[in-house]
């Protein structure tokens, strides 16, 4: 009897997260837009830590938004403050919001708005800065400081008048587009930024701003493959959230890591969090640094895989290997080991070399205990030092324990109810 009821419930949670309709609705800003944030607010990827816990990239993009904000001056005073008291820190996740590697989303910073039409839950992210010394890795110095005033002053306002005109934009369709464009949107998101750029480019061109801006702003989203990632990361979130509290069901709806820990969150157990310590990714280092220079797991981005793209549709993105390591066939044998541990294949986002199957999608932490296969994630890799950035990208899982330690919850509250 029990056994149904897991079933029909892990029906119904991933027939939510098929039935999703990420759109971008516009641009805001956290302090507005987000719910419950204040000027002391600042979200971070992954689950709850504290910041005498918190890893070196962690640390360094917070002293980074401090000193964005007007806060503090330098990291001195940043970490002073930091360590205060006076500063509330908060999963992105909890606000209804992801960030990519650090995730740090303070009061000021612009963001994108994307509702899922189906369910009417949105989801925010900040706008991608590029590669480089950039706040999610973990940098602070001025060129990162003066890289987000632009972006707040500048990219943001022409982003959120070209909205205005062109309306709102389908991303579930430009997803299900890219994946048969050779991306897997969270690491090779090349097609991606393409298309948004094709989407964009008629009205930026049509805005009140000057040329020189216009073409400011173009080039910066040129320059940087990487500017869809927050948008699927979004797409992802309010797509998944919906599963959220759906009784029995064993599907997983989170995977995070704030750079120490690595959390999931399961749709029949809620809000809780089972973490785990984060693991070291396995790949390949930018010259000069090694695995003993790299920071454990880092970021949200896994949000994507959690919806069954990312490492789950690295066969449609084959040529991702060259930039997380391993051969050709590595990326089509990753793909196909995830249909092991998930409910259903996708019906919008179709792998071209699979003869268009559906990419695996509804993780369920029954199969990944029962296979022993754990869900793969292709990542960037932070410096394990603040103020250093990125040294790498590569491979990684999320630790066994997390999945063993929700599945034992599941059955102690099936066992409180009366179910077992």
């Amino acid at each position: 009897m029990i056994a149904e009821k897991i079933a029909q419930a892990n029906k119904e949670a991933v027939g939510r997260l098929q039935s999703a309709q990420p759109t971008i609705v516009g641009i805001g800003t956290a302090g507005k837009d987000i719910p419950g944030m204040t000027k002391k607010t600042i979200l971070h990827a992954g689950p709850p830590v504290t910041w005498d816990k918190m890893s070196g990239p962690l640390k360094g993009a917070v002293i980074g938004g401090l000193i964005y904000e007007g806060l503090a001056a330098n990291k001195e005073e940043a970490e002073k403050l930091a360590a205060s008291g006076e500063i509330t820190f908060d999963p992105c996740h909890h606000r209804n919001a992801v960030g990519p590697m650090a995730g740090v989303v303070t009061y000021s910073m612009p963001v994108w708005i994307v509702e899922n039409k189906t369910f009417g839950n949105k989801a925010y992210c900040t706008l991608n800065e590029g590669l480089g010394k950039v706040l999610r890795f973990g940098a602070y110095g001025e060129e990162v400081i003066t890289r987000l005033k632009w972006m707040e002053n500048t990219l943001a306002p022409v982003l959120k008048a070209t909205l205005e005109l062109s309306g709102e934009i389908d991303l579930k369709t430009m997803i299900a587009q890219v994946v048969q464009m050779g991306d897997e949107g969270h690491n090779r998101n090349k097609a991606g930024t393409s298309l948004l750029i094709r989407e964009l480019a008629p009205y930026i061109v049509k805005t009140n701003f000057s040329d020189q801006v216009k073409a400011d702003v173009l080039s910066f989203m040129h320059s940087n493959d990487h500017f869809f990632l927050n948008l699927t990361m979004p797409a992802a979130k309010c797509a998944l959230e919906p599963m959220k509290g759906v009784k029995y069901s064993t599907l997983v709806y989170t995977m995070a890591r704030n750079g120490t820990e690595f959390g999931i969150r399961v749709a029949g157990l809620g809000d809780r969090w089972f973490t785990a310590p984060a693991e070291i990714i396995q790949g390949l280092y930018f010259p000069g640094y090694s695995e003993k220079d790299a920071n454990p797991d880092i970021g949200d981005s896994a949000i994507t895989e959690t919806s069954g793209i990312g490492g789950f549709a690295m066969a449609a993105a084959i040529p991702i290997v060259q930039f997380v390591g391993g051969v050709p066939q590595d990326a089509i044998n990753y793909s196909k080991s995830m249909y092991e541990i998930t409910e259903a294949e996708n019906i919008a986002y179709k792998i071209p070399v699979l003869d268009f199957r559906g990419t695996a999608t509804g993780i369920d932490i029954q199969k990944v205990i029962e296979t022993g296969i754990r869900p793969i994630i292709n990542t960037g890799i932070a410096h394990k030092d603040a103020g250093v950035g990125q040294v790498g990208a590569g491979l990684v899982h999320p630790p066994m324990k997390c999945f063993e330690d929700a599945l034992e919850a599941f059955i102690e509250q099936l066992e409180a109810e009366g179910e077992l």
